[in-house]
């Protein structure tokens, strides 16, 4: 289980989940932190030609689609010199959006009081799926209140059992990043989703 227990803890985050996407991880984050973001998640998705698609934002929110830029331009340097991918693959960077995955222990705590959709990778009382509000980080814990047969109920689940985790897109959810946003001094809603597209191939 040593590939579970590297260095950022494989099995402490969902940034990024197999081998392959976690030695990427290790090879693009430390120039995205250079850069002072953060990197939310990283997959490598198949297809006829594969697409790396990295999901970056601000340390406090609020990327900017410049950043986005500045970011594929970092990231498309280092791979060149360090790359464990043999084959043309497209690069995508994009923000996190606003029903953004919760990829960090520390995600779940910045979320309270949102709605979110979360998946275990074991069945947890017959169940994979929870859906409900954000009540923050216990320990190692997720708090979330779920609805039980109608009744309002918190429960714990450890963080290392998540295998997928997202906030639910919600009225309250996007009144609140737009204030964000606004108080920031941003309030273009359409740089949320903006996707930083790059073809790389190998040289030789």
């Amino acid at each position: 289980m040593s590939e579970q227990t590297r260095e950022h803890g494989a099995h402490s985050d969902l940034v990024a989940r197999t081998a392959i996407d976690r030695r990427l991880a290790e090879i693009v984050r430390p120039a995205i932190e250079a850069e002072g973001f953060e990197l939310v998640r990283l997959r490598l998705m198949s297809g006829k030609t594969r697409t790396l698609q990295i999901m970056a934002d601000r340390p406090d929110g609020g990327i900017e689609i410049d950043e986005l830029g500045e970011i594929t331009t970092t990231v498309s340097a280092v791979l060149d010199v360090d790359d464990p991918l043999e084959d043309a693959y497209v690069l995508e960077v994009s923000s996190p959006g606003i029903d953004r995955p919760l990829t960090r222990l520390k995600d779940f705590d910045t979320w309270s009081g949102h709605e979110a959709r979360i998946e275990t990778e074991e069945l947890i009382d017959g169940r994979r799926r929870f859906k409900g509000v954000l009540q923050g980080v216990e320990d190692n814990e997720i708090l979330i209140e779920i609805d039980d047969q109608g009744e309002p109920v918190t429960i714990g689940l450890q963080f290392d059992w998540l295998s997928d985790a997202k906030l639910v897109l919600t009225d309250e959810l996007i009144a609140e990043t737009l204030r964000a946003r606004k108080s920031a001094g941003v309030i273009n809603e359409a740089d949320f989703d903006d996707i930083q597209t790059e073809t790389a191939s190998e040289e030789e």
